[in-house]
Parts: C-alpha cells; sequence; structure tokens
C-alpha cells in the first residue's frame, strides 16, 4: 500500500450531505405514514417505548431532535431527522469510497467524482431514499452507525501507530454496541472491522489496555437497554409496548429478544433459501430504475455489474479494503438473507399460495443498498482507469481522464427514475384516515381495530396532534397479549373537547345538546351532555387480565346473552383477543359507545356474531344494544350491512377528507400491502353512491361514486406496478 496520504475531503464529504439532504428535503413527507412511521413519532413525542426490541436509542435522540424548532409540524421535524441521518451517512461512505480508491484512481479529482457518483446511486437508491424521507424505521440511524463505525475504521488503519491509534478501537467498539441499542443491524459492520483490524495490526485485540476498554465500552454501550427502557416504562407512557417493568424482569428479556414475534430457529426455514435469495434480488431489481417498469431489471443488472467489478479491484489492488468490503458485502446479503429467514415475499410468486410476510421487506435490507453505493463508485473510478488507459495513446493524461469523466453520468440514472415513487411528498393519507376514522366515533368511544395500519396512525392523532383522545383504541392482535389489556385497563379517560371535533359532534346554538355517550339511551332517543364515564373499561383487575386464558374451547353457535344483546360463537374456540373483546362489550354496553373500524373485516360477524348489532357510520359499525331495524334513517346494505344514513352522509361529505384518498398519484398507490387502507375509502363511498342514489339524491351518489373510482384508480394502477 502506499505510504502517501492525502488530505481527508472533509469539505466536499459535507458537500455530500448538503445534495443528499437537499434530495430528501424535496421529496420529504409532510406528515405522519403507514405502518410503524405513527408509532416511532409518537413514541418519540412521549418518550415512550414502540415494539420489541423498544430501540431506546432512537427513541431518546429522535425525542431530542424533536425538540429542535425546525419545523412548525412534529412529523415533519422527526422526517427530517430521517432526512439528516441518511445523507450524513451518505458523508461517510463518500469519505470511505474516496480512501478506498486511492490505489486504484490516482487523479484526485477524478476519485473524488467517482465517490460522489457512487454515493448518490446508493443514496437515490428506491428503499434508501423512501425510507430517508419519512421516519418510518430507526433504519436510517443504523445505516449512520454502520457508515460511522467503517469510516472510523479507515481511519483507525491510515493512523500512525500507538496508544493514539489505540483509542479509535475502543470508540469503534461502544458506537457497535450503542448502536445496538437502536437496533441489532448496527452490529453488521463488525465482521468489516474486525478483518480492517486484523489486517492492519492484529496485535492491538492482545493488548491489556485494549481489552478492558473494549470491554467497559460495550458495557456502556449496551447499558441503555437495561436502563432506559425499566425506567421509563414504570412510568407508563402512552406507548409502553412490551411493558419491560423491572430491571431483571421477564417483560424486559422478552422486549430485547422479541419474543413477540416467535421467530423459528434460522434452521427451520420459513421459505426455501433460493426464494429468499429471488426475494432479495427482487429487492435489488428495484432499486435503481423503480419507475421506468420493464428497464428495472436492465438496471440492476449495469449498477450490479459495476460493483462487483469495484469488489474485485478492491481486491486485486489493496487486499486488506478488498477483504473488508467483501466481508461487508457478505454480511449485508448472504448472512442477513440467512438469519433472517423470511418468508415468501409479498408479491412473490402470486399465481401459487404460500406463506407470506404481510409487506414488503426490503427495508431490512437497506444497509446493503447504501454500502453498495462505495462499491459502485470504485467500480465507476476503475472504469474510468481503463477508458484512460485506452485513450492513453492519443490524448495527455489530463484529458483522457476528462474524456472518460462522462461515464458518471450514469450515477443519475436512479435520481430521474426513482423520483417519483421514492417521494413522499404531498401524501397525508395516514395522518387524515385516522383523524376520519376517530372523528368517526361519539364522544368516550371504545374502537376496536385491527393491526398496524389502522393503529399507529391512531396513536400517532391523539398523542401528536391532540385529535380526539377521549376514544380508547383497542386493538385486537394486541388483546393476545397481557400488557396491552393492563394498558386500556389503566387508561384514564381524558375529557372530550367539542370545539376541536367534528362539527358531527358539536351541537349548535340553538340544538339541544346530543347524547353522545350512553349507547342504550341513545337508542332510544334521550339527550344529554355527553359526560365522560366513570371508572375503567374493564372490569376485572390486572390480575383477573393476567390469569384470562390464552384460549378456551366452546361450542360453536353457542354464545353469551348481554340483556337484549346475543354473541354467537363463530368458533369452537375463543382466543385471548375473543375473551378480551368479549369483555370490553360486557363492561362497556350501557355506558361507553363500542365501535369496530371496519379495517377489522368480518371479525365481528364471524367470530362474535354481532352482524345484526351492527351499525355502519362512515369508516367504523356502532355496536347497538338490541337488533336494528330498517327505517329511520336506517337502510340494509349487502355490503356494509345496517347504515345510518344522515350519520353517514354528514361523515362523508362534512368530515372527511375523501380529497387525500381520491387524488391523482402519478403511479398510482405504490405500496400495494397497504392498499388495504386505501380500500376502505372505495368501500364505503361505492356503497354510499349506491344508497344515496337510491334515495333520490343522484347528485350526491354520483359524487360519492366518482370518489370511490378514482380510489380505485389509485390502488389498480400501483397494482400495476
Amino acid at each position: 500500500m502506499s505510504s502517501s496520504k492525502p488530505a481527508t475531503p472533509w469539505s466536499l464529504a459535507a458537500l455530500t450531505v448538503v445534495v443528499v439532504f437537499a434530495i430528501y428535503l424535496a421529496t420529504l413527507a409532510p406528515t405522519t405514514a403507514f405502518w410503524d412511521t405513527s408509532e416511532y413519532i409518537a413514541a418519540a413525542k412521549v418518550l415512550g417505548i414502540p415494539h420489541p426490541p423498544g430501540n431506546p436509542l432512537f427513541v431518546i435522540m429522535a425525542h431530542a431532535w424533536g425538540l429542535l424548532p425546525l419545523a412548525a409540524d412534529y412529523a415533519v421535524r422527526i422526517n427530517l431527522f430521517a432526512a439528516f441521518t441518511g445523507a450524513a451517512a451518505a458523508g461517510l461512505w463518500f469519505l470511505v469510497a474516496e480512501r478506498w480508491m486511492r490505489e486504484l484512481v490516482p487523479v484526485r479529482w477524478a476519485r473524488l467524482a467517482a465517490a460522489f457518483a457512487g454515493v448518490l446511486v446508493s443514496a437515490t437508491s428506491w428503499t434508501v431514499w423512501n425510507q430517508s424521507t419519512v421516519n418510518e424505521k430507526v433504519y436510517t440511524v443504523s445505516v449512520l452507525s454502520i457508515a460511522l463505525v467503517t469510516w472510523l475504521a479507515v481511519h483507525w488503519g491510515d493512523d500512525e501507530p500507538g496508544p493514539h491509534r489505540d483509542r479509535w478501537v475502543i470508540l469503534i467498539a461502544y458506537i457497535i454496541a450503542l448502536s445496538s441499542t437502536n437496533h441489532m443491524m448496527g452490529v453488521l459492520a463488525a465482521p468489516a472491522v474486525a478483518i480492517y483490524i486484523l489486517r492492519t495490526d492484529w496485535q492491538v485485540v492482545t493488548r491489556p489496555w485494549v481489552i478492558g476498554g473494549v470491554v467497559l465500552a460495550v458495557l456502556v454501550g449496551i447499558s441503555i437497554n437495561y436502563l432506559f427502557l425499566p425506567i421509563r416504562a414504570a412510568q407508563f407512557p402512552p406507548i409502553n409496548e412490551g411493558e419491560p417493568v423491572g430491571f431483571f424482569s421477564q417483560a424486559l428479556r422478552d422486549v430485547l429478544n422479541r419474543v413477540q414475534y416467535a421467530k423459528p430457529s434460522v434452521i427451520d426455514r420459513q421459505a426455501d433459501l433460493y426464494s429468499q435469495f429471488g426475494n432479495y434480488w427482487q429487492y435489488f431489481s428495484w432499486q435503481f430504475a423503480r419507475d421506468w417498469g420493464q428497464f428495472r431489471g436492465i438496471f440492476a443488472g449495469v449498477f450490479a455489474a459495476l460493483g462487483l467489478v469495484g469488489l474485485w479491484e478492491l481486491l486485486r489492488r489493496d487486499r486488506r479494503a478488498g477483504l473488508a468490503a467483501a466481508a461487508m458485502l457478505g454480511t449485508l446479503t448472504i448472512a442477513l438473507i440467512y438469519y433472517l429467514n423470511f418468508k415468501y415475499g409479498f408479491s412473490m410468486h402470486p399465481e401459487r399460495d404460500l406463506p407470506r410476510e404481510v409487506r414488503e421487506r426490503d427495508y431490512f435490507f437497506i444497509a446493503s443498498f447504501a454500502y453498495f453505493g462505495v462499491l459502485v463508485a470504485v467500480g465507476l473510478g476503475a472504469t474510468m482507469r481503463g477508458l484512460a488507459n485506452l485513450l492513453a495513446a492519443r490524448l495527455d493524461e489530463p484529458l483522457r481522464w476528462r474524456a472518460a469523466a462522462p461515464v458518471l453520468l450514469i450515477a443519475a440514472i436512479p435520481l430521474l427514475a426513482n423520483r417519483t415513487t421514492a417521494s413522499r411528498a404531498n401524501e397525508y393519507l395516514a395522518r387524515d384516515v385516522a383523524i376520519d376514522m376517530l372523528e368517526s366515533v361519539e364522544p368516550y368511544g371504545i374502537l376496536i381495530t385491527a393491526g398496524d395500519n389502522d393503529t399507529f396512525p391512531l396513536w400517532y392523532a391523539q398523542e401528536v396532534l391532540g385529535v380526539r383522545r377521549d376514544v380508547t383504541l383497542a386493538n385486537l392482535s394486541l388483546m393476545n397479549t397481557r400488557w396491552h389489556l393492563r394498558q386500556l385497563r389503566r387508561r384514564e379517560t381524558p375529557e372530550f373537547e367539542p370545539k376541536k371535533a367534528a362539527k358531527l359532534w358539536q351541537p349548535g346554538p340553538a340544538e339541544p345538546q346530543l347524547h353522545l355517550g350512553d349507547t342504550a339511551r341513545a337508542a332510544a332517543g334521550a339527550t344529554a351532555p355527553p359526560r365522560r364515564p366513570e371508572g375503567s373499561v374493564f372490569g376485572l383487575t390486572e390480575g383477573q387480565l393476567d390469569s384470562l386464558p390464552e384460549a378456551i374451547g366452546v361450542r360453536q353457535n353457542s354464545g353469551v346473552q348481554l340483556d337484549s344483546l346475543i354473541i354467537a360463537f363463530g368458533n369452537d374456540y375463543l382466543t385471548l383477543q375473543d375473551i378480551a373483546s368479549i369483555g370490553l362489550i360486557r363492561d362497556n354496553l350501557g355506558k361507553r359507545p363500542i365501535y369496530f373500524s371496519w379495517s377489522d373485516g368480518n371479525y365481528p360477524d364471524q367470530t362474535l356474531g354481532l352482524s345484526a348489532y351492527l351499525l355502519t357510520t362512515g369508516l367504523v359499525r356502532k355496536l347497538m344494544p338490541a337488533p336494528i331495524k330498517e327505517g329511520g334513517g336506517i337502510v340494509f346494505s349487502n355490503s356494509l350491512g345496517f347504515v345510518d344514513v344522515p350519520t353517514t352522509r354528514k361523515l362523508l361529505w362534512e368530515t372527511y377528507r375523501w380529497q387525500t384518498a381520491a387524488r391523482a398519484r402519478p403511479r398510482g398507490w405504490v405500496d400495494v400491502p397497504s392498499a388495504s387502507i386505501l380500500q376502505l375509502y372505495l368501500i364505503i363511498y361505492r356503497e354510499a353512491g349506491q344508497i344515496l342514489g337510491s334515495q333520490g339524491l343522484a347528485d350526491e351518489g354520483a359524487r360519492a361514486d366518482s370518489v370511490a373510482a378514482a380510489v380505485m384508480d389509485n390502488i389498480a394502477r400501483g397494482e400495476r406496478n
């Protein structure tokens, strides 16, 4: 290796950060989004604990970042956190790429240009770009830590031997350990760093003071898991998933070990290995030209070849860098694919009935896509060198390098070919559906939801925006956990704020106060001001909730009668979520309005036999205390069951932000797995159009039909892409 030490291009690395950040800023999400975005933004706001493993480092960093006056909207501030960490990682990858090319590209400007071009490719790769414009996950922090650790290892290798240099090893160990408290992805840089250290000065790992320092650094780094989580959990923040109270508790171990997800051993493959690697290639093929349809595969092949050429050249010309680069690539692809052991991809083999992931999992490989730009940079540098050598007989050295420079223009392809679908700009649907759903519920109501996409945005709306905090949210999937049941019982219902609520729930100045809180009396036509119900939504104690069985056997079609309401069991067993749902109905009927979200599908019909008692009001269904009859504004629909037409009309046209669902998107709704939430608007407005038309409201019916058609167009075009 050369003993020369060109100056580190700090200013150009900073410029790289600025350029990449500007791209992310121009395509930044203006609010929350689906999947885990709302959960993490809300957790940052309330200093809470998101789903296992709890991600304490992210929560602390994002909470501190969210205090900065960077934007009026809190979600934008946290989205800027994702953009900044993603851009900062790009700057560090630029430094790594420039350093690794010093043995390959002797011309400094060409080396710097190739490093920037390669990093631009990875920064605008579809998954990296898409995840850096909204805080959907914690992975931009992990990518930043991987890039930082890699750069520190490179910097350590160039430092003069001695105690001063050895301190970098301790810092590297600390950052890796600390990053693991954000997500275990952060430790994936360790094999590459180990090779870099062993190829530079393996004796560093035998020095007692270094060994002692590394052990101490690791303990300090991981201590956040064992301090923040149990301490904060014991303060019962609004978001407290897993409730890991106790420094040595089983709950803490379960959160850190992700027991909730019951992942099988890597030996027990959830899909055949060939398909798991094929799924990775599918995601890789999205990275460089996702907007360009049939050309995706071509450009994926081009950039894959450039990256592999770069790796080969590193192995030839700088064995230490080449081995470290190969270790990094292998860890972030082959090893990670094998370890994650995913089911078949959401969109793989659509013609076959297979156990699939509930959504596309490309974000798990974001580090490989971000790092691959370093190899692309080296590949571009090698290509420039090859072209310059071909022109050696015709041009002087400066001219032949300039003549080779146009090859770098290929780096603009991902920027141009991903700019439509990677962008999150102008997308408000997750926020608006959350507000619409909450405003569909009477004051002090209980809303039973199904999963992440119909619950996390509601958490965000309540905890960040302060929308309808009087509504109690019970999640079916989480009601299979004891901690969610305990938190429902423990929750104190905030006061309903009429002035902040939808017009539907605000009595007019000359109108009597609408009765909103008592389902039974409301059905009888009583009118009274809404009053906050006393006590918990569960009549059982926490100990009794903890002792509920995981499942019990019952006779199918048998049931239980609660006054005039009969719950009929649709299966020959009840799970914990079913038992809890029945408990909520029993303990709140006549005390609090009870609603099922339409995102629950037919759960209350098939599992609990409640069809005759469910009254559709927009996106939700209200549980009535007696069988419903048509008349007085109530009609029966084959799709929606009984429908409260007057209330639904007010929701559709006076409350809901249907324009967000119906707006034309350039390539439709790209995230097909979350289209089920968008589809709720399609179903509700389409059926409302038929009902309104049948009641002589032709114009209004046609308007509802046009909304449904626009939503359908978004879904259909997204599926084609």
